[in-house]
């Protein structure tokens, strides 16, 4: 189930980084081109990322729980940001979505690997950190 998850939530963001290639070219914006033309392609190597990742989540796991601290930062900042003006509040779907989708690959990660949250901070090889744990 988190494995088709993590697919098709990761295969949606090559339609946003898509989207925003779109934006940035139907409306050059001095200061916002680059920006924009390099967050659309790094939505869609997430996307291939998240893809591949979850074809085997128990050895590529890390790249979905970074993906879930990426989604959880835009949650924190949409939250931010709103009620100080510095965004619109349609953004609020982003913390239904994205709070969501980050909440899961975070929890869907530690569940899969039997880890910790600070072991998946530090990257750690689930298989070594079982074997570890099975010899004390």
């Amino acid at each position: 189930m988190l494995q088709k998850f993590v697919f098709w939530t990761g295969a949606l963001d090559f339609v946003v980084g898509g989207a925003t290639w779109a934006g940035a070219l139907a409306d050059p914006q001095p200061g916002q081109f680059v920006a924009l033309m390099t967050l659309g392609m790094f939505l869609m190597m997430a996307a291939a990322c998240l893809m591949w990742a979850s074809k085997n989540i128990q050895a590529r796991y890390p790249v979905i729980f970074w993906q879930g601290l990426v989604r959880l930062t835009a949650v924190s900042a949409v939250i931010y940001a709103v009620p100080n003006g510095l965004s619109e509040t349609w953004e609020y779907a982003l913390v239904a979505f994205d709070g969501t989708i980050g909440l899961t690959y975070v929890i869907g990660s530690m569940r899969v690997t039997g880890l910790s949250l600070l072991d998946c901070l530090c990257c750690r090889d689930a298989s070594a950190v079982a074997s570890v744990a099975g010899s004390s």
